[in-house]
């Protein structure tokens, strides 16, 4: 099992974590609402998890331009 961080804006991989003994908790998982962990996080029928967050060029491209929320997808 490993797990897969993509930007959820760009679709950049971000990491991958590549620990089976890793759980919800320690990944943080179990702050989110049920409709963020729907909106956020895959699970793979061979076990790995996708996890949808934000990439350190959009997270600056959305400070320095906040009207850039209206769009689902960024290029940069």
């Amino acid at each position: 099992m490993s797990i897969h961080y993509y930007c959820r804006h760009c679709s950049a991989k971000m990491a991958t974590i590549s620990d089976t003994e890793i759980n919800n908790e320690q990944l943080g998982l179990n702050i989110l609402t049920t409709d963020d962990m729907h909106e956020m996080v895959t699970y793979e029928s061979n076990g790995d998890i996708h996890i949808k967050a934000i990439c350190e060029d959009c997270h600056e491209a959305f400070m320095k331009n906040p009207d850039l929320h209206q769009y689902d997808y960024l290029i940069h």
